[in-house]
């Protein structure tokens, strides 16, 4: 026979468990951080948003001064094209007064040093069947490719304004955002001074180092840029020297051309 007390005591044990049990699982089924959580604060993404307001106008500028650097760079590398056979060919096709025909080699090109020929060709083929005064044909040709030279280089330094800008503003942006995190910083040690509560050293060292992100962020937006716009600039200018020297040696077979044609004796009736 069962001692009742007995039966009495494994059913108690039984009760006690069974209300200790879920807690337990509970316990183990309580979900941690979410992978979103996770992703918006770690790694570069976390930084910017730790770095506070200043932090978006910086972003904005690392976005334009990409797409500058991309557009830029694309467009450049079409036009970098070798002239130096085109501008053997145009001389050698003025030299047997073939002006028609060096002027749809210069077409068919592209490319700045094409495009100068190409007008001054143009002009100069227009002034001759118009039997223009030789002496002001010359000058003209001269204007014309002066004219349009300046468009070619209003075109090769598209956009390049925007990003000096961002080379310069970038930091700058970076700086007042790490003079408005200071000032925060200070102020909540001042508050935390008065109230006596917290570590005034662990707090100052939180608040200067979220302050100095919005630094840190400007300097690796501005820096490549302003490499990005040393470099565009120095390609631009190579493309510039070209093409004046093109402009310069068109202008003396053309006046070459011209001296032919005076010397030149007339028909006879």
């Amino acid at each position: 026979m069962l001692n009742p007390s007995l039966i009495l005591a494994q059913s108690a044990l039984g009760q006690a468990g069974g209300t200790n049990a879920p807690p337990a699982d509970a316990a183990q089924a309580e979900p941690g951080p979410s992978a979103v959580a996770e992703f918006f604060d770690s790694g570069a993404l976390g930084l910017l948003l730790e770095g506070g307001f200043f932090m978006w106008p910086i972003l904005l500028l690392a976005l334009v001064g990409l797409a500058v650097m991309i557009e830029r760079w694309r467009s450049l590398k079409m036009l970098g094209v070798d002239a130096g056979d085109l501008k053997q060919a145009v001389l050698n096709d003025l030299t047997e007064s073939r002006v028609g025909d060096a002027l749809e080699r210069c077409e068919r090109e592209r490319g700045p040093v094409a495009a100068i020929l190409a007008n001054g060709l143009r002009k100069y083929l227009v002034l001759s069947k118009l039997d223009y005064d030789p002496a002001r044909l010359e000058e003209k040709v001269v204007k014309s490719m002066e004219g349009y030279g300046a468009h070619i280089l209003a075109a090769l330094e598209r956009h390049l304004p925007l990003l000096a800008i961002v080379a310069s503003v970038a930091p700058m942006i970076g700086f007042l955002g790490t003079v408005q995190g200071m000032i925060v910083a200070f102020s909540d040690i001042v508050e935390m001074d008065k109230t006596g509560g917290g570590n005034i050293i662990q707090a100052a060292a939180a608040g200067i180092q979220v302050a100095l992100l919005t630094t840190c962020f400007g300097l690796i937006v501005g820096i490549p840029a302003y490499v990005a716009f040393n470099y565009f600039s120095s390609v631009i200018n190579s493309f510039v020297l070209e093409v004046e020297e093109s402009a310069a040696e068109l202008m003396e077979a053309v006046t070459l051309q011209l001296t032919l044609r005076e010397d030149k004796p007339p028909d006879s009736p």
